[in-house]
């Protein structure tokens, strides 16, 4: 996907795509800082367990809305103003959510954090855009790479500072990064120039065309599903893991809850390994790999109650496996129409929210019914579904433009 201001293939700066994983991981993060909060959250505004789900919920609807709504614009506008802006304007959104009097405060200005959040996806268009087709791949993994560190860091990161200064300071301290961020990648990224003669479409078609896009092809579709199938199982784990961890046996403080998230890095390796197994052509195989990985991690996981070794274990293996079949899924549907990366990337991250917030109302509402086996036979069978999705689908809609041919 060209930026309309930009080269096809440009050599990016040496020190950009680093610094577009850092402001990725940054910016995806706060999507996720509630998790590890959500008994704290839920005391101080008064929500019911059974409706804790909401707080993730109504910041990935937030994300939704983002993904259609102005994503697109990266197809559009030149990446440098567009990624600052967004920055700019999630920093006074996260100042908000951190000043909040109430619940109503409190769950608009999420809504609002997450529409802004999607800024991240716009730089994982932009590294793609930026970089030649030979080292895509790579790019695409290193800058996902900081979106998984950002995650996992997320939570340790909420953790620690709820207990030294308590949750309004988490956003607080987020929205001061993110300013600082949005005036570094202004220095850093190219700041492109208008193409004399190129046709550019209206705001109404090109959002239009996400649907459209996806309409027609067949990998977008199935890779689409497989996006909101492995979210979900993703986020069932970490939106529901706080309340046992919180409850007796355990009962852990934010920090400690919040680092069990880092018992997933190994997600962080798995988006670079991903990114260099697609550049060989072995998407296939790294997406089957994946999926099975990802359904056999709840073996350990549906023992946390007995376990924290067990968590995290099952951890290490889920984190692994949703990452590598990200990163698979984000390269394969660049490769269908790299004129419209952002487009497909905003269409195909509207089912990765989808997928988060019903696995966020799943888990929340499971675990008030039945406690943690019912959450983890939830994350079990979304695991599983994926799996059997694409041992059915697997030869749906090759790829026309991969630099490599798919082996898998």
């Amino acid at each position: 996907m060209p930026d309309a201001h930009a080269s096809p293939h440009p050599s990016p700066p040496a020190r950009l795509v680093p610094l577009l994983a850092l402001a990725c991981g940054s910016s995806v993060a706060t999507v996720y800082f509630s998790q590890p909060l959500l008994v704290t959250l839920g005391e101080r505004f008064a929500i019911g367990s059974g409706l804790l789900g909401a707080i993730v919920t109504v910041t990935q609807l937030g994300y939704a809305v983002g993904l259609l709504a102005l994503v697109p614009l990266g197809d559009l506008l030149n990446h440098r103003r567009l990624v600052t802006g967004q920055l700019g304007l999630l920093a006074l959104a996260l100042l908000a959510a951190g000043l909040a009097p109430g619940v109503a405060a409190l769950l608009g200005a999420l809504a609002v954090v997450g529409l802004l959040a999607v800024v991240a996806q716009t730089m994982v268009a932009a590294a793609a855009a930026l970089t030649p087709p030979a080292r895509r791949g790579r790019a695409v993994g290193t800058v996902t790479g900081g979106i998984v560190t950002g995650i996992l860091l997320a939570r340790a990161a909420a953790g620690v500072l709820a207990d030294l200064a308590g949750w309004r300071a988490v956003y607080l301290v987020s929205a001061g990064a993110t300013a600082v961020l949005a005036v570094l990648l202004r220095r850093v990224l190219p700041p492109g120039k208008p193409s004399a003669g190129v046709p550019r479409p209206s705001y109404g078609r090109l959002v239009a065309s996400t649907v459209t896009l996806f309409a027609r092809q067949p990998l977008l579709r199935v890779r689409g599903a497989l996006a909101l199938l492995v979210f979900a199982a993703f986020s069932t784990l970490w939106s529901g893991v706080a309340q046992p961890l919180s409850s007796p046996p355990w009962s852990l403080s934010h920090t400690a809850i919040g680092a069990f998230g880092l018992a997933g890095a190994a997600g962080a390796v798995a988006a670079g390994v991903a990114g260099r197994w697609n550049d060989r052509g072995y998407a296939q195989r790294t997406t089957g790999a994946g999926l099975a990985l990802l359904t056999l991690s709840w073996i350990p996981l549906a023992l946390t109650g007995q376990s924290l070794w067990a968590l995290a274990a099952g951890a290490v293996l889920l984190d692994f496996a949703v990452q590598a079949v990200h990163v698979t899924n984000q390269t394969l549907i660049h490769a269908v129409r790299p004129d419209a990366g952002s487009r497909i990337i905003g269409g195909y991250m509207v089912f990765y929210s989808a997928g988060s917030s019903l696995g966020a109302l799943g888990s929340s509402l499971a675990y008030a019914t039945a406690g943690w086996p019912a959450v983890t036979a939830l994350g079990a069978t979304f695991s599983l579904a994926a799996l059997l999705l694409w041992a059915t689908t697997r030869h749906a809609g090759n790829p026309p433009l991969m630099h490599q041919p798919n082996k898998g």
